[in-house]
């Protein structure tokens, strides 16, 4: 699967509905249908399957018509075996029976889905393999397939499919991408073909991409009956030549002719569970819920803005206010790397309780990390008698402010507007910030450095973060 490491977190569906959603897929729907149907005159060939003669019958009771029937009711078969829904009673008979995990089928959400799982991953093996013209042409006197002369790695194209399935999922996932929409077929081929810093692809490169999508074309179409996925084809019409390659994308307005995909929520919650199965932290909103206030702003802290929101209004659902409140404040305290970034998100949690945390902000004003943001906080709701906070405090709560920023978004635009209003607003504001005492003072000057683009103001945040630098030193 895919290789990133630090994936967003993904909105899953509820496992009950989710499991509706994997009994109603062809793939899983008519494999069951075949292990009801199968009985003692059922005969399968040596490698499990069903026998030609049968082929016809199997097909009629699926309801399937058509030059593929048959070779959809074999796929169809092929996958109750796979999931346990059949058994092989006797290999030398070819007698079968009736499955223990078709019970499953009728057991709970998790008991579905597990029997979909395995399902999905005979969808992806078929996916991977050549088209079945391909392996008769392949075959030679003997009846043996020549896998040289197919030109295909059988590793190499399960490890396309995957990096292609990574790309989708991460693309639905972020919070900048298509979301629930479908993505454009070249877009997807391109973000495996085309190198990140490639300006213009060269004609090399296009023919390589034009090719991923024809392999993804087909890919698709055997993935689509699994409920991976929805996908619209290829439109056959602009195929250019005999060789079935796409005519050039001529603009926007034509790409969903160059098909669309898009995954589905139960293609989400299978494709996680692969990630996870592969040891690749694949998060979802949810997951936190159960947990402290401690795990919740340390795991949330690399979350995108509206994910962080999601889980955090999960696990305040099932907390009491100001409990809620006391045990988020305490879990924001910490001079370590993270803390301001935890203090952040502290601070956009606690705006989401409501005014009954009154009480909790009000016993932390006299603490020195948290003194500025109970402030913040107080004020902004419109309470009385709040204490002004020192110099100290202001000037902290800046630095640690920026930290967080930093953290968070990088050298974002949204943190230069920040840094320039701060030198406008406080004209002797260097002089007197690389003298607060927080571990990221001289990170957060010299980030201003980088920041402002007014080169004499950015000389004098460079000039305060050697000044805090020195102090820290010393």
């Amino acid at each position: 699967m895919s290789d990133k490491s630090s994936l967003p977190p993904v909105r899953l569906h509820p496992e009950a509905e989710l499991a509706r959603d994997a009994l109603s897929t062809p793939l899983l729907a008519r494999a069951a249908r075949l292990a009801r149907w199968a009985g003692e005159d059922t005969r399968v060939d040596a490698g499990g399957g069903l026998v030609e003669e049968q082929l016809p019958a199997a097909a009629a009771h699926l309801g399937l018509t058509g030059d593929e029937a048959a070779a959809h009711a074999s796929e169809a078969w092929r996958v109750a075996v796979d999931t346990g829904l059949v058994e092989i009673v006797d290999e030398e008979e070819g007698t079968v029976a009736t499955g223990e995990d078709l019970a499953l089928l009728s057991g709970s959400p998790q008991d579905v889905l597990g029997v979909w799982l395995t399902a999905l991953e005979t969808a992806l093996a078929d996916a991977s393999v050549p088209d079945l013209d391909d392996l008769v042409d392949a075959m030679d006197d003997g009846g043996q397939i020549d896998f040289a002369s197919l030109d295909w790695d059988p590793e190499a194209e399960q490890e396309f499919l995957d990096g292609v399935l990574g790309n989708l999922y991460l693309l639905t996932v972020s919070e900048d991408g298509p979301g629930d929409g479908p993505v454009p077929l070249p877009a997807l081929a391109a973000s495996m073909i085309v190198p990140s810093d490639m300006g213009e692809p060269t004609n090399d490169v296009l023919e390589q991409v034009s090719d991923a999508m024809m392999r993804l074309d087909d890919q698709f179409r055997i993935l689509e009956p699994a409920g991976i996925v929805e996908y619209q084809p290829v439109d056959e019409a602009l195929m250019a030549d005999a060789d079935e390659e796409p005519a050039a994308v001529v603009d926007d307005t034509d790409v969903s002719r160059y098909g669309m995909v898009r995954l589905t929520p139960l293609g989400l919650y299978g494709l996680r569970s692969r990630l996870l199965e592969a040891g690749i932290a694949a998060p979802a909103v949810g997951d936190l819920a159960d947990k402290g206030a401690d795990a919740l702003l340390d795991g949330t802290s690399a979350f995108p803005p509206a994910a962080a929101q999601a889980e955090t209004e999960q696990w305040l659902d099932r907390h009491e206010p100001l409990a809620a409140a006391r045990e988020l404040l305490a879990a924001a305290r910490g001079s370590d790397p993270g803390a301001p970034l935890r203090r952040l998100r502290c601070q956009q949690a606690l705006s989401l309780v409501g005014v009954v945390a009154e009480p909790a902000l009000r016993e932390v004003l006299d603490d020195p990390e948290l003194g500025g943001l109970a402030r913040v906080w107080l004020v902004e709701r419109g309470f009385e008698d709040v204490p002004a906070p020192s110099e100290d405090m202001v000037f902290w709560l800046t630095v640690d402010t920026v930290a967080a920023q930093l953290a968070a978004e990088g050298n974002s635009e949204e943190l230069q507007g920040l840094v320039e209003g701060l030198a406008q607003q406080h004209s002797g504001f260097f002089a007197a910030a690389w003298r607060v005492d927080h571990p990221a003072t001289a990170d957060v000057l010299e980030a201003m450095g980088r920041l402002h683009p007014d080169k004499k103001v950015a000389k004098e945040a460079r000039k305060a973060a050697f000044k805090a630098r020195s102090q820290q030193g010393g």
